[in-house]
């Protein structure tokens, strides 16, 4: 079960927040603009999103039964059967402020390949997952084929990404999204930003958009299986079968962490080294080590200020949010819905199925893209035909040659 790359369950999340979906979101009568009413949509920019949508929204949401009829089936499925394609990544190491790296994953000649103003499309994985997954190269092929630039940003010591410093990241850790976000765009001034996360990638996409709100340089941005509570996707984490997925994730970080551990010889205070080793759950391996190295007081206080539900208010770039109303990580229940539908930046999308990054139905199921990927290009398309171009992201010319002089290369 190793393989699965799940987001990391886990800001108290307000009982205002907590609401059933909306039973008068649905429409009987089909238009140009509206969706059928297996889909339930919501949100703010409802109206202004949706009319681009509705190649892929008018149709019924048709997972495959055999595959579908279970959530855990579905999740586990694609995680193990779906394809993956083969694609050659240029990898970029950036070294950030603190010493620590990240790793980079462009798709090979594309720098010369395509015009410099061509849309950047910037991927963030789950929890452990990167850009050897099958869901992120499904989406880095399909916008690569629309003439998009792609890459694929691996945290610390995922997708075989160096870790250089006694610390890995978290859900609360915005420094190395600010960094690559500000490389990325310095190399492609004249381009327009955007990007999509899967589960903790997106939670920590979504608590990005919120903290940079109106000074975002992204142009637009996708968040697919975000927990968005990370207290109620914890409780949630530890019920039935979840374990199994509990166990999996645990037994990937500490592959990871044993990769590096001379690095955490010798850390004392707070840090329980054998407890983030041998770890048999994720909040055992949070426990251990993530919330000591992030300066929080216990896993709870962690996981109540790392979520990503209190950031949508805040989020002033177009946000799409599609969610499986039977995902077992990122439970339905945990999602903002009041906030996304006062927000007129952001729409929110609930398929009936489609377990947690499964969504096993559509024209390529059921090895091939997920269901999701085809809207996901929709959206940014009509995002990028209405965007101007938008110039330098980082005014400042010194902080372009410091990330130049800190970068090394290597194919993949």
């Amino acid at each position: 079960m190793a393989k699965l790359s799940l987001g990391s369950t886990f800001s108290i999340f307000h009982s205002r927040h907590i609401r059933p979906p909306l039973a008068g979101c649905h429409v009987t009568k089909m238009t140009v603009a509206d969706h059928h009413p297996s889909l339930e949509v919501v949100g703010g920019a409802r109206d202004r999103f949706l009319p681009s949508l509705h190649t892929n929204l008018r149709l019924p949401y048709n997972p495959l039964p055999l595959i579908a009829w279970n959530r855990h089936v579905e999740t586990i499925f694609a995680s193990f059967f779906r394809s993956t394609p083969q694609v050659r990544l240029r990898r970029e190491c950036l070294r950030v402020k603190d010493g620590g790296s990240v790793a980079l994953d462009w798709i090979s000649g594309d720098h010369r390949r395509l015009p410099p103003d061509s849309p950047v499309l910037i991927l963030l994985p789950g929890l452990t997952g990167g850009s050897q997954d099958s869901y992120v190269r499904h989406m880095l092929t399909k916008a690569n084929g629309k003439g998009w630039r792609v890459v694929v940003f691996n945290s610390r010591g995922c997708g075989e990404s160096p870790v250089t410093t006694p610390q890995f990241y978290s859900a609360s850790f915005l420094g190395d999204t600010y960094e690559v976000v500000k490389h990325v765009g310095a190399r492609y001034p004249e381009a327009n930003l955007y990007a999509v996360g899967w589960s903790l990638g997106a939670n920590i996409l979504v608590r990005y958009l919120g903290k940079e709100s109106h000074a975002c340089p992204l142009s637009g941005a996708v968040s697919l299986c975000n927990p968005f509570n990370l207290v109620i996707a914890d409780e949630d984490f530890h019920k039935g079968f979840n374990n199994v997925y509990d166990k999996a994730l645990a037994r990937a970080l500490c592959k990871i962490f044993k990769k590096h551990a001379l690095l955490f010889e010798d850390m004392g205070g707070e840090f329980n080294i054998p407890l983030a080793a041998n770890a048999k759950s994720v909040r055992d391996f949070d426990e251990g080590l993530t919330r000591v190295s992030f300066g929080f007081k216990s896993v709870d206080d962690y996981y109540s200020n790392s979520s990503s539900c209190d950031s949508i208010k805040h989020v002033k770039r177009p946000l799409l949010c599609i969610q499986a109303e039977n995902d077992p990580i990122a439970p339905s229940r945990a999602i903002p819905w009041e906030d996304i539908e006062e927000n007129p930046n952001c729409m929110l999308i609930v398929t009936p199925k489609g377990g947690h990054l499964g969504w096993v139905a559509g024209a390529e199921a059921p090895l091939g893209a997920p269901w999701t990927d085809p809207v996901v290009m929709d959206f940014l398309e009509y995002l990028e035909r209405g965007a101007s171009k938008t110039g330098k992201f980082l005014g400042d010319s010194e902080a372009v040659q410091r990330s130049s002089g800190e970068l090394h290369h290597i194919e993949v």
